[in-house]
Formats: C-alpha cells, sequence, structure tokens
C-alpha cells in the first residue's frame, strides 16, 4: 500500500517521550560506566524498546487506516534517523581500533563494523561471550545488538501489518498472539539458554510490541476502557482528595507515571545482571515504561520531571549518546588492560556527549530535516555498504597484520584468540556418531569410535583442543558445558540463574551406555572458582555456586567434593578407567600483557613476564587439591593426574615458556598447552 496524494503521517510530538529517552541513555550510560552504583542501568535498553514499538507502530496503525501508508516513505525515514549517526561512530571507531587494538581484536572490530552496517550485530554476538561478560567489555561496538533487534522490528513488522490489513485481518488480534508468543519464547529460552535469548528478535520483540499495543490503545479508545478508568480516576482521586473528582482523569494520569517511575527505579537499583535477563525481569522496565507513555503529557511527573529543558535535550541526542558512550569507555578498558581509573571513565562518558551533541547538531539535524532527499539516501547507503565492505576486508585479513608486525611476534598473538572450533559444538557428534546434546552443550569429536570421553566445563574443552584438532592422535569425544563442573545430584547457578549442570553426568552415562569403544573418561573442570566464591588475578569476585538436588546444608566445597565423587563412582561401577585431572594454574592476566605493550595508553605500561610466585598458585588450590584427595580416598579406583610441573617450578608459574604461550586468555590453556598435558598423560599410560 503506498499514498500517492499524501505524506506519511507522523504522531504529535510529546516532550516527555524525549524525557523518557533521557532516563532510559543515562541509566545505560551509569551502567556501563559504573555498574556497581547503578546495578541494573541496563534495562534502560528495554525503555528504547517500548518507546519505539509505541511511535512506529502509531504511525503504521494510523497511516493504514487512512490509507496514507508509504513502505518506501517510511524505510527512508528510518535510514535518514540511524544512518547519520552511527556512519560518525562506525567510521571514529574504526579509525580508533587502527590505532589502539592489536590484529586479532581488529579483526574482531571489522566483523562487527559488517554486522552493525548489516544490523545483524545480535547475531553475530550471538556465539561470542554474553553481554555482562569480562570479555564483552573489550569490544566496542558491543552495544549495536539493541540497534540490530530494533531494525530487524522495524523491518518485519511494517511488513507484516501491510500484509494483514490488505487481508483485512485484525491488527490487534496480531499483536496480542505475536506478543505473547515472543513473550512466551522468552520465558521459556532465559533457563535454557540465557545468551540466545538475551540476543534473539523472537525473544525481545514482546517488548516493542508492548508499545505497539499502547499505540493501538491510544488510537483505539474502548468505551468500557474508558468508562473503566474514568471510574480508576475517581476512586483515586476520591483517595486522596475530600473535594469532588473533576473527572478530568488527571488523578489516575498522575498515579500511572509515578507507578512507572517506581517500577523502573525498581530495576535500576534492584535487577541486576545475574538474576538472568531479560525473562521475567524484564516485566518491570516494559511496565514501568507503559504506564509512563500510557499517562500522557499533562501528568505532573511527565510535565515536570520529564519535559524540562535538561531531560529534553538529553533526549534529543539519545541516540548519538548510546551509540558514542560505549565505544569510548570500552577503548579506556582496552587501553587499561582493565577496569580505568573513575576520572578517566568520567572523563568519556562526558566526552561522549559532547561529541553526541555534535553529532546532533551537525550531521543528525541537516540530514534529515534538508532538502537533496534521493542525493543523501543514495549516499548514506554507499557510505554504510563501503563501511561494511571495510569491516569485512579488516576481518578477512585478519585485523591488517602488517600494522603491528614490526613490534610483535604474530604468531604468538594469534595463539590469544578464543579458539571457538574447540569451545562450540561444530557438527561433528552429529556427522560421525548420530549423537547430539541440547542447547547451550557442546559435542565434539574426532572419531566415529572415540576410546576417551572427556566431561567438563570449558576447560575441559582446553584440555581437549590439541585431540580434537588432531595434534595429538587421541580417538577423543567431549561433552560439556561452560559453567558446568560434572556434579552428579547438584547444579550450579551463574548468580540465579540454574544452569542445569547436573545433565551433564546424566548425559555422560548416555554416552558410554552408547558407544561402548569409549573405555576412558577424563574430568575436568575450573575447580576453585566455583566453591571459593572467588575469581583470579584480573577477575572479581566468582558469581557461581553449587546447590544439591535435594536439600543439603553442606559447604560449597563438601558439595563440590560430593558431586563429584558419586560421579566418579558411577563411572566405576561400568568399568571404566577414571581419570581427575587437577585443573592447571590460572595465569591471571592477559597472556597478550606478556607480548606486546599497546601503542597507546593512560598509564605508562611494561612488558609483563608473565609469572606468577608458585605460592600463590598453591594457596588458590589449597582446598582444591584437599578435596581432590577426598573423591580419591571416596573411590580408590580413580586415577588423579597432576599437569603442575609443566607449568610451574619451584618458585614460580608461567604463562610463557620455550618461546610458546601456555595459556589463550587468563585461565584457559593453549592447544599448544593441551598438547603437552595429552602426550604426558600418554607417556603415564594415563590414556590410550
Amino acid at each position: 500500500m503506498s499514498a500517492v496524494n499524501h505524506a506519511l503521517t507522523h504522531p504529535k510530538y510529546r516532550a516527555d517521550i524525549d524525557g523518557l529517552r533521557s532516563i532510559a541513555v543515562l541509566s545505560v550510560v551509569a551502567f556501563h560506566a559504573a555498574p556497581n552504583w547503578v546495578h541494573g542501568g541496563f534495562i534502560g535498553v528495554d525503555i528504547f524498546f517500548v518507546i519505539s514499538g509505541f511511535l512506529i507502530s502509531t504511525i503504521l496503525f494510523s497511516n493504514l487506516e487512512n490509507n496514507t501508508f508509504s513502505l518506501r516513505e517510511f524505510y527512508v525515514r528510518r535510514i535518514k534517523r540511524i544512518f547519520p549517526a552511527l556512519l560518525v561512530v562506525l567510521i571514529s571507531t574504526y579509525a580508533m581500533g587502527l590505532w589502539v587494538l592489536l590484529a586479532g581484536e581488529f579483526a574482531q572490530l571489522g566483523k562487527h563494523i559488517t554486522a552493525g552496517a548489516l544490523f545483524v550485530s545480535n547475531f553475530a554476538l550471538w556465539n561470542e561471550a554474553g553481554y555482562f561478560d569480562v570479555a564483552a567489555e573489550t569490544k566496542p561496538l558491543l552495544h549495536l545488538w539493541s540497534l540490530g533487534i530494533e531494525e530487524q522490528f522495524y523491518i518485519v513488522w511494517p511488513v507484516l501489518l501491510m500484509l494483514a490489513w490488505k487481508r483485512k485481518y485484525n491488527l490487534l488480534t496480531l499483536t496480542l498472539a505475536l506478543g505473547a508468543i515472543s513473550m512466551a519464547l522468552n520465558l521459556k529460552g532465559i533457563a535454557r539458554n540465557p545468551t540466545a535469548t538475551f540476543y534473539s528478535p523472537q525473544t525481545r520483540f514482546w517488548e516493542l510490541l508492548c508499545g505497539s499495543l499502547l499505540a493501538w490503545a491510544s488510537l483505539h479508545p474502548h468505551p468500557k476502557a474508558n468508562a473503566l478508568k474514568g471510574a480508576l480516576d475517581r476512586w483515586i482521586h476520591r483517595t486522596l482528595y475530600r473535594s469532588t473528582p473533576p473527572g478530568d482523569g488527571k488523578a489516575l494520569a498522575n498515579a500511572l507515571a509515578l507507578t512507572g517511575a517506581g517500577l523502573l527505579a525498581f530495576g535500576f537499583f534492584k535487577i541486576r545482571a545475574e538474576f538472568g535477563f531479560p525473562g521475567k525481569w524484564a516485566v518491570a522496565p516494559v511496565l514501568g515504561a507503559v504506564c509512563i507513555i500510557s499517562a500522557g503529557p499533562q501528568a505532573w511527573f511527565n510535565r515536570i520531571v520529564l519535559s524540562n529543558r535538561p531531560a529534553v535535550w538529553l533526549g534529543l541526542i539519545s541516540f548519538p549518546l548510546y551509540l558514542w558512550h560505549w565505544p569510548l569507555l570500552s577503548f579506556a578498558r582496552i587501553m587499561e588492560e582493565g577496569l580505568p581509573r573513575a576520572e578517566i571513565r568520567i572523563a568519556a562518558v562526558v566526552l561522549s556527549i559532547v561529541l553526541a551533541w555534535l553529532t546532533y547538531r551537525l550531521v543528525e539535524r541537516p540530514i534529515r530535516f534538508g532538502t537533496w532527499n534521493r542525493l543523501k539516501i543514495l549516499l548514506l547507503c554507499s557510505l554504510m555498504s563501503c563501511m561494511g565492505a571495510l569491516g569485512y576486508y579488516t576481518f578477512s585479513e585478519n585485523g591488517l597484520v602488517f600494522r603491528v608486525q614490526s613490534r610483535v611476534d604474530q604468531a604468538l598473538l594469534d595463539q590469544t584468540v578464543e579458539p571457538l572450533s574447540t569451545r562450540l559444538s561444530d557438527g561433528s557428534c552429529e556427522r560421525l556418531l548420530h549423537f547430539s546434546l541440547g542447547p547451550g552443550a557442546v559435542c565434539l569429536t574426532n572419531t566415529s569410535t572415540p576410546e576417551v570421553l572427556f566431561v567438563g566445563d570449558s576447560h575441559a574443552m582446553s584440555l581437549n583442543s590439541a585431540a580434537a584438532l588432531g595434534k595429538v592422535s587421541i580417538k577423543s569425544m567431549l561433552i560439556g558445558n561452560h559453567g558446568c563442573p560434572p556434579l552428579m545430584g547438584h547444579s550450579v547457578m551463574e548468580g540465579r540463574v540454574n544452569k542445569g549442570c547436573n545433565a551433564l553426568p546424566d548425559e555422560a552415562m548416555k554416552v558410554l551406555a552408547r558407544f561402548p569403544t569409549i573405555q576412558t573418561v577424563v574430568l575436568d573442570s575450573r575447580g576453585p572458582a566455583y566453591f571459593s566464591g572467588q575469581g583470579y588475578g584480573v577477575e572479581g569476585p566468582s558469581n557461581y555456586s553449587i546447590f544439591a538436588l535435594e536439600e543439603s546444608t553442606a559447604t560449597q566445597a563438601q558439595m563440590f567434593q560430593k558431586g563429584y565423587s558419586q560421579f566418579v563412582k558411577a563411572l566405576l561401577l561400568r568399568k571404566k578407567k577414571v581419570v581427575f585431572v587437577i585443573d592447571p594454574p590460572e595465569l591471571g592476566e592477559d597472556p597478550r600483557a606478556c607480548l606486546v605493550v599497546r601503542p597507546l595508553s593512560f598509564s605508562k605500561r611494561t612488558l609483563s613476564s608473565c609469572t606468577q610466585s608458585r605460592s600463590r598458585v598453591d594457596e588458590r588450590q589449597a582446598v582444591y587439591r584437599q578435596l581432590v584427595e577426598q573423591i580419591q580416598t571416596d573411590n580408590p579406583g580413580l586415577q588423579v593426574y597432576d599437569p603442575i610441573d609443566l607449568f610451574c617450578d619451584i618458585a614460580q608459574c608461567y604463562g610463557l615458556r620455550n618461546g610458546k604461550l601456555l595459556y589463550w586468555d587468563d585461565d584457559h590453556i593453549s592447544i599448544w598447552a593441551s598438547e603437552l598435558v595429552l602426550n604426558d598423560m600418554r607417556s603415564r599410560d594415563l590414556l590410550p
């Protein structure tokens, strides 16, 4: 449907919605700059989703009904709204990356620039670290995932509505049905695969569709709904005042706005990343935004708080501010190789506000509201295509490695790139064994007749990496799950999310029953992290905790020992050789610091020695090793392998030996270290 004689109409401007945008963007900026101050600031994105759904759907519903809808004009306006600021930030981020990033990091930035230009950042990030993981903080374009969600909504929703309108379907029913399906997928997915649920459009669209429902209700006030609103308004007025209700709706509007503000305040200060988000917790910011918008511009909170000039001004620059703030904070973190000092983060936020205002005044407004529309659209699309192509070229050329060849051993630096081929299912189990695991689990094999089964978390995946890549000739199979030690009768919470780790031993038993060629089972996990409550080195506190499936008063360490013992006992009863690998020492620092000093940083830095004292490692592993001794005592047939002599001498533990890295990050061993360990285990007849 297109208009011949009519332009696309837009809803009346509301200053309070710009004020709500300012609250949303400030909460996100505060969370990224000081997460310990505003624990739930990330919910600002959910507020943006509701606002976008409301405004876009108001345009779509009203223009479809007035026969003035033009799909072409709709997308032209979206391009003029989004492309200018995004292009400025993509170009600036690329230029900064040329100067600051190492080759592997720059290659990843190129990939993310291409994804950002295509508005599929959420899909590109899906199989990488989760949004709340430490690794995510060094991705300067991480925040574009939300823009990807919105743009995917803008592409799908108008077309669906247009087709439904042509076929005379009920648009309200369509909106309700799709919103309910999306919400159900969100609630179901958050327990099974939190990262996918966070980034997936089908588990996020319900938030935008809540704004769509509000738009429909605003355009089509139902008599019964109006009667109910009137009754509520009178009741609220009588509850608060002695005077006769004026019937102007202000009492209800004020109550809605204040309720919405309360829900947002609850979200900002009470919701935490570890709760499992979005899930049920996203209801608070979504409902809060709906209440505030539905209250209307005359509600006291909307009129006095949201419509004041500073709030409206911040709302007007909220989009470029959202785009600018994260790259600046992320580059600061990269240059400082950790959390920057408070003054650096404050400076980054101030600079992002200045750049956002300049972008809005000098780039966004002239392009959105000036003339020469066709030329602008052609130029914007061409520039975006060029940025996408440049990003892909950078990614395909390994981050333009020639930039740093003169000052770094690139072969060593390449070893610090996360080896995804050994940490994610690659289809080998399905192809060779006709076997698969559920969502989130990892299954890898290099043969149709495996002899060794590796079971555990990402450290077991790192241990198996040399076998998976064929560098050590072991017929291996791995089943594992990130953040899951194989504890029978027990599971692990990551924050408030049950990772379902108890399924791992159960799956292992099914594998052994199905593949009798497996005679050796190797167990490995990052032991101390699960029961100590502490990370290591550059990490902060661990948010892992163990719990028993049946009520228990045991300590975390006792549950770790009992869960492992029960699993080992079950394996020994199957007449399998069981090898418990004491986890290698964690490095505790980024191994790249051992290889190169960045050309730009705020603090003077020197090359790290990549060593740590043996006493520090012994202290970290003391309780862990006692637990392993107890597990072996409980199960005399268990064989224990200790690789510490490959990593440490009497005084020191090393991250770099014989010119090769033993780690690819601060706690996972490298593929070369996996070769050392597996070959040493074979020499001791622990592996075939």
